[in-house]
């Protein structure tokens, strides 16, 4: 299995985060639990990054994971 990470959907996952909530959002693009890691990265080196919610609210986590302010899109999927 690649080391490479893999584009999930090329956009945004619309989340509804809470205040101090952890999220675990997949690197790899494997998960079937997107944005979320679901253990499918363990045969790479990749690894989940982990993030908490400061405020309730709509974020929009990176779906192609090609994001330069992860785990939030950053509108890299425009250029894939």
């Amino acid at each position: 299995m690649s080391d490479t990470p893999i584009i999930a959907q090329k956009g945004p996952y619309p989340v509804e985060v809470t205040a101090g909530k952890t999220y675990f959002w997949c690197t790899c693009g494997r998960s079937d639990n997107q944005p979320f890691c679901d253990g499918s990265h363990k045969e790479t080196s990749l690894t989940p990054e982990k993030y908490e919610a400061e405020k309730d609210g709509t974020l929009f986590f990176c779906g192609c994971k090609a994001t330069g302010n992860s785990p939030l899109c950053d509108g890299s999927h425009n250029k894939l």
